[in-house]
């Protein structure tokens, strides 16, 4: 399951534009907006540091949050921010209004498990072909990640979809075909088959 839900603190925005902005990333607050569940959007200011926090914590895209504005409460998911490409500063973030019933996407991080039961411990390599995967879950069940097992994996083995054990109500995005997350190489092959194998999975 995902990590545990937080709370933050935020005031309305009044005014909305580029100079507003600007004003508010000044004094230490970035604008945010609140959308979805078929209701207007809201225009928001959260404390940069706060957030700042949260994204480099990790598991933000994933992880339910409540947002308090002058007392009332909103359950959301984090569906988007920008980074300064300079300074690695948060711009902006955009949030999904969320209830238990609402399906949401989100990329899901892999992680691999069992590499020292695998021909990885004989020299061979593990081609990630994804190290996320979008699927659509509910929004109080998103997994923090998905495990692939390579217990007894051989050079020329790959690692699908179906072989993962997904939790209750998680579904890919992709439907059409038992998509590869990684591949084990030889070697010598590593670098060809990865140029070869990320591309054609898209």
């Amino acid at each position: 399951m995902s990590q545990d839900s937080y709370e933050l603190k935020a005031e309305a925005r009044e005014r909305v534009g580029k100079g507003s902005s600007r004003e508010l990333r000044r004094n230490g607050f970035i604008p945010a907006v609140i959308y979805g569940d078929k209701q207007a959007p809201i225009s928001i200011a959260l404390n940069t540091n706060e957030v700042t926090k949260r994204i480099h914590a990790g598991g933000f895209m994933t992880t339910i949050a409540t947002i308090d504005l002058d007392g009332k409460k909103y359950t959301v998911l984090p569906k988007d921010y920008q980074l300064d490409p300079v300074r690695d500063f948060t711009m902006h973030v955009d949030f999904l209004r969320v209830s238990g019933n609402t399906e949401v996407t989100v990329d899901v991080p892999v992680h691999f498990v069992n590499e020292d039961k695998s021909a990885i411990k004989q020299g061979g390599v593990l081609n990630i072909v994804r190290h996320t995967v979008e699927f659509h879950c509910p929004a109080n069940a998103i997994p923090e990640f998905i495990t692939v097992d390579l217990d007894g994996a051989k050079i020329g083995d790959s690692m699908h979809i179906s072989a993962v054990k997904l939790p209750k109500g998680v579904r890919p995005v992709i439907t059409d075909r038992d998509f590869t997350i990684a591949t084990l190489v030889a070697p010598a092959a590593g670098v060809a088959e990865e140029e070869v194998a990320a591309p054609s999975e898209e």
